[in-house]
C-alpha cells in the first residue's frame, strides 16, 4: 500500500505530504489546480522522465519521496532480488532527487537506477494515466492484456517459444552466413590452409616473445652496459692505487695498528672489513656479469629474426601470442569444416528443421493456453462491461493462428465488440467512442486486479467521456476493486467523488506573489461542500447540500452490500 506521499519544488508545489488510506481515495479540484500533477510526481519518484521546466521557478533541485508498507511475498523476493534491504517493519521507502541534468534515485537509502526503480515498482503499483485506454486501438495491447490474464499458467510456455524462436533466427543466420558457392569455398579454403600454416610453421611458444624481448634489449645495449660496467669495477677494485678497494684496505691496515690500545677500535675495525669483504663481494658480481654479457653476431641476428616472425604474426593474427595461437586455432577448425562442407550444411539445416518442429509445437501449446483463457477473459469482461452500464453488449477475444512466426508465438489477438442488438462483433478500434474505452480499460483493471496481486492502483481520470448514470457504474465498480486493492482516483464526477473512502481536494492558492498547489484531506462536511461543487452549484444551499447527501448515502449502502 501506498503510504504517503511527499513533493518538494515541483511544478506549483512548493512542498506537499499526502498520507493516504486504505481503500478508495479520491482527487478533487477545480480545472487546472494540478490534480494531474500529483500523478505525475509518483511517475517521477518511479523513474519517469524529468525536465528542467518541473522545477519550481526560482530552486535548483525537486524532490519526490513514496513510502510503501508491504507484506507481500512478492514484492519481499523482489527486493531480495535485487540486493536492497527492507526495513524491519515492510516499509519501502523510494525518493528521487532532480536537478537539471542530474538525479539521484534511492530505495530505502541505498542508490539505484532508475532502471531498478521501474523494475521494483511493476510489482508495488499500476499505474492508468489519463490517455492509456488510448492503447487499446493497438492489437499489441490486446495480446499483452490477455498474456496478464492467463499468468503463470502462460510464461513457461511463452519462455519457451521466445527460446525456440531465438535459437532458429541464430540458425538461420548462421546457415546463410556460412553458405557459399564452389568459388568461394576454395577461396576461403586457400585461405585458411595458408593462414594455418604460417602460424602452424611458427611453433610459437606463450611468453617467448617476452623472453626474447628482454634477451633483444640486452644484446642491443651490452657495449655500454659492458663499458659502463668496467668503469664502475676500476673506481671500485683494488687492480688500481685509484681504485676504492685499494684504499680502503689501506685504511683497513692503518686501523689494525693502533686496535691493541683500545677495545673499541676493534669495532670499528669490524665495520670496515664488512664493508671491505662487501665492496669485494660486489666486484666479484660485476666481473661475472661482464662474462655472461659476451655473445656473438650469430646469436643476436638469430633472436631478432624469431623477433619480426612473432611481430609479423601479431600484426596479422592478434595482439598477444595467445591469440596468435588461438586464431590457427580457429582456422583449423574451419579447414575440416570445409573439407566436409556438404555434410556440415545438411547438419545445419536438419538442425534447423528439428528446431523449427520443436517451435510450431510450443507455439500450438502457447496458442492453445491463449484460447482457453480468452474464453474466460471474455466472460469476465463481458459481466464487467454490464456492470459499467453496457446494457447490451457482446464481447470476444479472438485469437487467430498466422502463418508467421515471432517471439511472442504465432498469435494475432484482437478484441471485439458489439454494443447494440444484431450489430456483428467488430474490432474494438473500429466501434468504440473514448468513453467507451475507458470503461472497457477499467473493466479489464477490474478483472485483472482480482488475479494481480499489486495492491496499490491509481486512476487518472477513468471517467473520460461519460456521465450520469454511467458515471454511477463506474464508481460502483471502482468501489468493488478498492474492498480488495488500494484505489487513488482523480476525478471531476460526483457520483465517483461520493464513493470515496477518503477524500482529497487538490487547490491553488496565491502566497508571496506565487502561485502555490495544497492538497488537503476534507472532513465529512468539507467533503459534501466538494460534492456540491462538483454538481455544479455556485452556493452552498441547502438544496445543493441535501443532493450531496443523498449521492453519499447511496455510495455508502453500496459499498456496505459490495464489501459485506
Amino acid at each position: 500500500m501506498l503510504q504517503s506521499l511527499h513533493v518538494k519544488n515541483l511544478a506549483l508545489m512548493e512542498e506537499t505530504e499526502v498520507e493516504f488510506s486504505r481503500g478508495l481515495n479520491i482527487l478533487t479540484g477545480e480545472t487546472g489546480a494540478g490534480k494531474s500533477l500529483l500523478i505525475g510526481s509518483v511517475n517521477l519518484a518511479l523513474g519517469g522522465k524529468f525536465e528542467k521546466e518541473m522545477l519550481r521557478q526560482g530552486t535548483d533541485s525537486a524532490l519526490v519521496e513514496l513510502v510503501f508498507s508491504c507484506e507481500d511475498e512478492r514484492v519481499l523476493a523482489k527486493m531480495q532480488e535485487m540486493d536492497l534491504a527492507m526495513e524491519e517493519d515492510g516499509t519501502i521507502i523510494i525518493s528521487r532527487r532532480m536537478q537539471v541534468g542530474k538525479s539521484t534515485c534511492r530505495i530505502n537509502g541505498e542508490t539505484v537506477t532508475a532502471r531498478q526503480v521501474k523494475e521494483l515498482a511493476e510489482v508495488l503499483i499500476d499505474i492508468h494515466g489519463q490517455h492509456e485506454h488510448q492503447s487499446l486501438l493497438h492489437k499489441k495491447k490486446h495480446m499483452e492484456i490477455l498474456d496478464a490474464y492467463a499468468g503463470l499458467e502462460l510464461d513457461e510456455a511463452a519462455l519457451l517459444v521466445a527460446e525456440l524462436f531465438k535459437e532458429c533466427r541464430s540458425l538461420k543466420q548462421t546457415i546463410e552466413e556460412e553458405s557459399m558457392d564452389e568459388e568461394a569455398k576454395a577461396k576461403e579454403q586457400a585461405l585458411a590452409e595458408f593462414e594455418y600454416q604460417e602460424i602452424d610453421e611458427a611453433k610459437l611458444c606463450v611468453g617467448e616473445d617476452e623472453e626474447l624481448e628482454q634477451r633483444y634489449r640486452l644484446m642491443s645495449n651490452s657495449r655500454k652496459i659492458t663499458e659502463n660496467l668496467a668503469e664502475s669495477y676500476l673506481y671500485s677494485g683494488s687492480d688500481s692505487d685509484s681504485g676504492a678497494g685499494s684504499a680502503l684496505s689501506r685504511a683497513l691496515r692503518a686501523l689494525r695498528s693502533v686496535t691493541m690500545y683500545d677495545e673499541k677500535l676493534e669495532q670499528l675495525e669490524s665495520q670496515l672489513s664488512e664493508v671491505e669483504s662487501l665492496l669485494a663481494d660486489y666486484n666479484r658480481d660485476v666481473s661475472t656479469y661482464i662474462s655472461d654479457c659476451e655473445f656473438d653476431e650469430e646469436d643476436f641476428r638469430t633472436v631478432e629474426e624469431r623477433l619480426n616472425v612473432i611481430n609479423h604474426l601479431k600484426g596479422k593474427y592478434g595482439n598477444t601470442i595467445e591469440e596468435i595461437i588461438g586464431y590457427g586455432e580457429s582456422r583449423q577448425q574451419l579447414l575440416m569444416k570445409l573439407a566436409d562442407y556438404d555434410a556440415y550444411m545438411q547438419k545445419l539445416q536438419q538442425e534447423l528443421s528439428e528446431k523449427e518442429a520443436k517451435l510450431h509445437k510450443a507455439c500450438e501449446k502457447l496458442s492453445g493456453i491463449r484460447q482457453k483463457n480468452a474464453l474466460q477473459l471474455s466472460e469476465k469482461l463481458k459481466v464487467a462491461l454490464v456492470g459499467l452500464n453496457f446494457l447490451t453488449v457482446e464481447f470476444e477475444i479472438a485469437v487467430r493462428p498466422e502463418q508467421t512466426i515471432t517471439a511472442k508465438g504465432y498469435d494475432d489477438v484482437e478484441f471485439l465488440i458489439s454494443t447494440n442488438p444484431g450489430e456483428s462483433l467488430k474490432p474494438l478500434s473500429q466501434v468504440a467512442s473514448g468513453g467507451e474505452l475507458s470503461r472497457v480499460m477499467l473493466a479489464i483493471k477490474t478483472v485483472l486486479a482480482g488475479r494481480d496481486a499489486i495492491d496499490t492502483l491509481i486512476f487518472d481520470e477513468i471517467d473520460t467521456g461519460i456521465s450520469g448514470k454511467t458515471a454511477w457504474k463506474v464508481s460502483e465498480q471502482l468501489a468493488v476493486v478498492a474492498g480488495a486493492h488500494q484505489v487513488i482516483c482523480i476525478t471531476h464526477l460526483p457520483q465517483i467523488a461520493a464513493m470515496a473512502d477518503t477524500h482529497f481536494v487538490i487547490a491553488k492558492r496565491s502566497q508571496d506573489n506565487h502561485t502555490i498547489t495544497d492538497i488537503k484531506v476534507l472532513e465529512e462536511e468539507q467533503s459534501l461542500a466538494e460534492l456540491a461543487r462538483l454538481l455544479g452549484s455556485d452556493e452552498l444551499s441547502e438544496a445543493a447540500l441535501s443532493n450531496a447527501r443523498e449521492m453519499k448515502a447511496q455510495a455508502g449502502q453500496h459499498k456496505r452490500q459490495c464489501r459485506s
